[in-house]
């Protein structure tokens, strides 16, 4: 048998000029694999796969010889390639793959390699890439999420004629392609009419991202705009990093502060928006985008123009359609709703119930001048949420000090000593605090930081028991 083996090596010598290239995977013991000619003869086996069927020299055998429930030598008739297969070798289950060695259109052999060497494995391998699918469709979820407009017109609250105009100008603008200029004070929710823009847009569909001018060193501003190739300058990342254009293609890039933007830059941008193209810094290759761009600014953009620090051929490109969001102290009509839905709104995120804001207590946000607008306005109703009594009312006890103060305006009184309006003052609040507390005395004296016995006192004076 064994001259039989050599004269088969022998004649099959010249078939076998790949030999070499193949003895580092031949001589791995983690491969599986071997090697058949058109007569089913095996040419060449792995270590591992010999050492595994207990052979160590099955060259020149019959494969079927040689392997339990081999199938090999079925595709050098079929000619057809088997992926995947079970087989049951030396009561072991395995996964096998099968296919033809074709030359000159002609068979002349096949290769067979164990893919798995147990099927458990191949369990495993399946459930850790089903794991990974999920967590790959969570991530790109998540980015999605991040890189879409989160608002819509209908989360825009307020009933007053300015806001409304302001809406109305935004949904056409919504319904055009023109960039938009968004204006207003800080806090006045220039970012949410930003996302209902988008939403309401063609886009609506496509990528929203925003990016804070002012928030980004200007020395970074560039390469977050328009990213950079790899090795671009020092601590540039190997692979390079696209940018806030780029992610934005086919949808909206929100250019908060656009007026805190560095000169430089803006010649840079009015560029991209001439040319509708961007370029990495590190390349000479220019890309094409599609963008819609919306920019928002609490400042006087024109005046900006004059004093040098905006160009004035950037603000034209900025300002095809433009709108201004009015402070929240010169529409008193928003307050009401507004504290009303954000009561809501922070109460669920919160997880308490909160049952009402007393009319006093809405008087005093209503009177109050808001210079921080409804960013200032979401802060009080929280903490007054956490300051809630059992009752579960907002009250004016529950306010910072400096709006309650700004709801009270003492003047003076002709004919009346300081000592008597002093009283009248000092009466005013006492009462007012009982009401608050409905008629709660200790919760009255503890607000106001008296005794108790002090309270009585007071009330006594007033000729209320």
């Amino acid at each position: 048998m064994d001259n039989e083996n050599n004269i088969f090596l022998k004649e099959n010598k010249d078939n076998l000029d790949y030999k070499e290239i193949l003895n580092v995977i031949l001589n791995n013991a983690y491969e599986w694999l071997v090697i058949i000619d058109d007569k089913g003869y095996i040419m060449m086996m792995s270590k591992g796969y010999k050492e595994f069927i207990g052979d160590m020299v099955p060259e020149g055998k019959h494969v079927t010889e040689v392997i339990e429930n081999t199938k090999l030598h079925d595709i050098v008739k079929t000619g057809k390639t088997q992926i995947g297969e079970i087989q049951i070798i030396k009561g072991q289950q395995v996964i096998a793959s099968r296919l033809p060695i074709i030359k000159d259109n002609k068979i002349i052999g096949a290769i067979g390699k164990v893919i798995f060497k147990d099927i458990t494995d191949f369990y495993d391998m399946s459930k850790k890439i089903i794991t990974m699918e999920k967590e790959i469709k969570y991530y790109k979820d998540q980015l999605k999420k991040q890189k879409s407009a989160k608002y819509s017109f209908s989360n825009i609250i307020g009933e007053s004629k300015s806001l409304m105009e302001v809406k109305n100008i935004c949904q056409r603008a919504a319904m055009s392609d023109s960039n938009v200029l968004i204006m207003g004070e800080s806090g006045t929710g220039k970012e949410l009419f930003a996302h209902a823009i988008h939403n309401a847009s063609d886009r609506a569909s496509g990528p929203f991202v925003k990016i804070n001018c002012a928030a980004i060193p200007s020395e970074l501003l560039e390469s977050e705009l328009f990213g950079y190739e790899g090795g671009a300058f020092t601590g540039a990342k190997k692979e390079g990093k696209v940018g806030k254009f780029e992610l934005a293609n086919g949808g909206s890039i929100f250019l908060d502060e656009i007026g805190d933007m560095p000169l430089q830059m803006q010649v840079k941008l009015l560029r991209v928006l001439q040319e509708r193209e961007i370029e990495r810094i590190g390349s000479t290759k220019t890309r094409p985008i599609n963008v819609r761009i919306i920019s928002a600014t609490n400042k006087n953009l024109e005046e900006e123009v004059k004093s040098g620090n905006f160009r004035e051929d950037l603000y034209y490109r900025l300002n095809v359609m433009s709108v201004n969001i009015e402070p929240l102290r010169k529409r008193k009509d928003d307050i009401r709703p507004l504290a009303k839905a954000l009561v809501k709104k922070l109460s669920s995120q919160m997880g308490v119930h909160v049952d009402s804001i007393s009319e006093k207590a809405m008087a005093a946000l209503e009177a109050y001048d808001w210079p921080g607008n409804i960013r200032e306005l979401e802060n009080v109703i929280e903490r007054s949420i956490n300051l809630l009594d059992s009752d579960r009312i907002i009250k004016v006890s529950t306010l910072p000090v400096h709006i309650t103060q700004s709801h009270k305006t003492h003047v003076y009184i002709a004919g009346s000593t300081l000592k008597e309006q002093l009283y009248d003052v000092e009466k005013s609040i006492i009462l007012e605090c009982l009401n608050e507390n409905q008629g709660n005395k200790q919760k009255t004296a503890n607000d106001l930081d008296m005794s108790r016995t002090s309270l009585y006192q007071k009330l006594k004076s007033y000729g209320i028991d």
